[in-house]
């Protein structure tokens, strides 16, 4: 009690803390261009494929170090995976992106890896700390995603029976609301003293970072044209729909015709590349910064 006189902040529960401790660096995301130009839907077919590829393997390695722990007390409240777990869906989702070779061709950058080890590392040597996480990740993805999930489905005319959309579709959670109410009143149940829950809400601070190092190098992706280091081909952009790319490279031919048929097919208009580079970053930030819009 002593302590929590010192420390009335920690009296709170670990859910409110945790979102008061990523508050600033969520307000400096939150006040970016990439909210505007998002909501404009622009975003093209290339960048959304990369955001899918590295989101599968962070969720790969978070599932992984999940299932290790779900039977430790540090975790196993807070075990839910036929509601929240999402590498199957990002399979499915690589799957209608890339074809059936896409484990060949999606790209892993440096700064994904990176995120990849962290949470193998938490995993395996502090498990009380993967709860910030998945807290952080899932509770975002039931948020904010479900607006992404629109706004996605509609700038790249993805089919409205759900393709290439899987990740945003949770068919376990019949309402998010309520289920999020349960998340977050098991994971304040979980036991931890005062020194454990600072390490909690670092360790917090620390999974939104790594979110937005890894989608800054996509855009450095993006920005060279390449993916999975080899330089992105116009076909691979088509192979989910008949309508024609945005040009990424420069400006379109000057084909009144060409122009004329994608207007009417409802494409975007083509944006200079420094825009389509920041769609793709508000994109990370809205990803790893959803769970703040319940």
């Amino acid at each position: 009690t002593s302590v929590l006189l010192l420390f009335p902040s920690m009296a709170k529960d670990l859910s409110e803390l945790m979102k008061e401790a990523t508050k600033e660096v969520h307000e400096q995301a939150e006040n970016t261009p990439f909210m505007k130009n998002f909501q404009k839907g622009q975003v093209s077919l290339h960048e959304f494929k990369l955001v899918t590829a590295s989101l599968y393997f962070i969720y790969s390695a978070l599932e992984e170090e999940i299932e290790r722990n779900k039977d430790n007390p540090v975790y196993a409240p807070v075990y839910f995976p036929a509601e929240l777990h999402r590498k199957a869906a990002l399979e499915e989702d690589l799957q209608y992106f890339y074809g059936s070779n896409w484990r060949e061709e999606i790209p892993c950058p440096e700064a994904t890896q990176k995120y990849v080890e962290r949470l193998h590392y938490v995993g395996k040597n502090h498990p009380e700390l993967l709860v910030a996480h998945a807290y952080t990740r899932y509770l975002g993805d039931l948020s904010g995603g479900q607006v992404l999930k629109k706004i996605a489905q509609k700038a790249l005319q993805l089919p409205s029976t759900g393709e290439g959309l899987a990740f945003f579709t949770f068919d376990g959670v019949s309402n998010a609301t309520k289920f999020k109410q349960l998340y977050r009143s098991r994971m304040n149940a979980l036991e931890m003293d005062l020194a454990t829950k600072k390490r909690v809400l670092a360790e917090a601070k620390k999974a939104f970072l790594l979110n937005i190092q890894v989608f800054e190098a996509l855009q450095e992706l993006v920005s060279k044209g390449q993916e999975n280091g080899h330089p992105v081909q116009p076909k691979a952009e088509l192979r989910t729909r008949n309508t024609s790319r945005p040009y990424e490279h420069g400006r379109e031919p000057g084909n009144e015709s060409e122009r004329t048929s994608r207007k009417h097919t409802g494409m975007m208009p083509t944006t200079p590349l420094v825009r389509w580079i920041l769609a793709l970053g508000f994109l990370a930030t809205t990803v790893a910064v959803g769970l703040f819009a319940m």
